[in-house]
C-alpha cells in the first residue's frame, strides 16, 4: 500500500534529500522544507521505496499538498 507524505503548513522546499527509488527507513529524512526562517525536516512514517518526489527545491507548498509517494 502507498503512503502519500504531503505538507503540514505553507512552506518553501529547501532540500530534497532522496530520489525516487530510494529505500527509506521509517524516520528517514525525505525533504527539508523551510517556514519562518526554520528548517523542517519530513520524515518517513514507514519504511519503503520512493515511488514519486512531487516538489522540487524553491517550491513554495501548502498545507495538504503532496511532497513524495512511499510504497
Amino acid at each position: 500500500m502507498a503512503e502519500d507524505v504531503r505538507a503540514e503548513m505553507v512552506s518553501t522546499v529547501f532540500q530534497i534529500v532522496v530520489s525516487a527509488g530510494d529505500e527509506v527507513a521509517e524516520g528517514d529524512t525525505l525533504v527539508i522544507l523551510e517556514s519562518m526562517k526554520m528548517e523542517i525536516p519530513v520524515v518517513a512514517e514507514e519504511a519503503g521505496t520512493v515511488s514519486s518526489v512531487d516538489v522540487k527545491v524553491g517550491d513554495v507548498i501548502q498545507q495538504g499538498d503532496l511532497i513524495a509517494t512511499i510504497s
